[in-house]
């Protein structure tokens, strides 16, 4: 058994969705297909959200474009008659329903209430396709499986609960091929939770370690893994095998070709992961697991971008150490704002901090900070990490650059720097 694992960029129009079910149709064995949200949906359902919980009648204008862009995609792959059309209508019924309701105060809450949309549409019309084309498969609704807690946006997965509910629904007793939904799940009580942006990744991880998968296979736009994202690096090149601990450190620092949750699963059952092309499904992509955890005598550099930083440095007002104590209490404002700290850098007088810029809240952070720090503030930044660093790699991409911090341990070299991009 395997799981394989389509992103957005692989369903955006009716091409991708045919090359999909011509990927599906050539495997062989029993399969577990997950598929993330068309196209950037997602970023437009984010949008929908905003606009709703600020009370926006443009939310109206928005929902239609959502749904004029679905039901594009389903006018290329179907007769007029096709159930699936009602089908996908009864769910935007459902998304205008909640629209008309009025928001509660916990924006992360009403996040999650909307934004599971985009892998239920999607995969509605998937699973409608394959079977159009002759592709037996059984559709899931994975949040009556995949259970969690209440951490909205980022929900910690009740393990014990899902295995056993997982096993259950997933038994390949009636069907070869099941289609399910990446990034969601739901609590006991049902309610519609996600796992973090592009936890699509995480949810076939999970799937391919409770079902004991001989492969997950993860099908992106990309050829495999690069040492960097062409977004912001010149001439990247492939990395053909990688090591479970490789592939966590990209992760943790940012790197965005898996999510970071993905990985720990898989390596507690020693299950390989393979980045695959669904542009060039033949080609070989990169494959990360066991027999790949091993040291390389001369690594190429690899490089990860983490735009939109912001740093934050804080001083003690009168000449005090920064011990322990100020800094536990300094975290501890951080964690209680759900700030994700991404760099930190340590002076007799000064705590430098690196974090995401927030949808919102970084003016109560600097209020609550400033209780008992002198706060400076700056943004634009970008944070590089530069693994299995050379002093030539360094000189390339960080010798032009307004440098703001700069760490280097015996692999990895880190610098917050301007962005010379939007």
């Amino acid at each position: 058994m395997r799981v394989f694992k389509f992103g957005g960029a692989s369903v955006k129009d009716a091409a991708g969705v045919k090359n999909l079910a011509s990927i599906v149709g050539k495997a062989e064995g029993e399969l577990v297909v997950v598929v993330s949200a068309m196209g950037k949906i997602t970023n437009a359902l984010e949008e929908l959200i905003h606009l709703y919980v600020n009370k926006n009648d443009k939310k109206w204008e928005q929902l239609s474009a959502i749904k004029n862009y679905h039901t594009q995609i389903m006018e290329a792959l179907f007769e007029s008659s096709d159930p699936v059309f009602s089908e996908i209508d009864a769910m935007f019924f459902r998304i205008e329903d909640r629209l008309h309701r009025l928001p509660s105060l916990n924006f992360n809450f009403e996040y999650d209430q909307f934004i599971g949309y985009g892998e239920l549409l999607s995969t509605k019309i998937v699973s409608a396709y394959l079977a159009k084309a002759g592709i037996k498969n059984k559709w899931i609704d994975i949040r009556f499986s995949l259970k969690t807690d209440d951490k909205w946006r980022e929900a910690n997965v009740d393990e014990e609960l899902s295995a056993k509910l997982i096993r259950q629904e997933f038994s390949f007793s009636d069907v070869k091929i099941y289609l399910t939904q990446g990034f969601i799940g739901a609590t006991n009580s049902d309610l519609t939770t996600s796992l973090g942006r592009e936890g699509s990744d995480y949810t076939a991880a999970i799937l391919g370690s409770i079902l004991k998968a001989e492969k997950v296979e993860i099908w992106k736009d990309v050829p495999g893994i690069l040492n960097a994202d062409p977004q912001y690096f010149k001439n990247p090149v492939k990395i053909d095998e990688m090591s479970y601990r490789e592939a966590v450190e990209l992760t943790f620092f940012g790197a965005k070709v898996i999510h970071p949750k993905t990985i720990k699963p898989l390596y507690n059952n020693k299950i390989p992961l393979h980045v695959r092309s669904f542009i060039e499904p033949e080609a070989e992509g990169t494959i990360i697991g066991p027999e790949q955890d091993k040291e390389y005598a001369n690594p190429i550099p690899v490089f990860v971008m983490k735009a939109r930083q912001v740093l934050i440095t804080l001083s003690q007002p009168d000449f005090s150490f920064m011990d322990e104590e100020s800094l536990a209490w300094s975290f501890e404002i951080f964690q209680e704002l759900g700030m994700k700290i991404n760099l930190i850098q340590l002076s007799a007088l000064n705590l430098s901090i690196s974090i995401d810029v927030p949808e919102h809240g970084i003016m109560e952070l600097i209020d609550k900070l400033s209780d008992q720090f002198e706060v400076k503030y700056n943004d634009g930044l970008s944070l590089i990490t530069i693994r299995h660093y050379t002093a030539e790699a360094i000189k390339n991409e960080i010798g032009h650059r307004n440098v703001y911090v700069e760490q280097r341990t015996r692999r990895i070299a880190r610098f917050l720097v301007k962005s010379d991009h939007k």
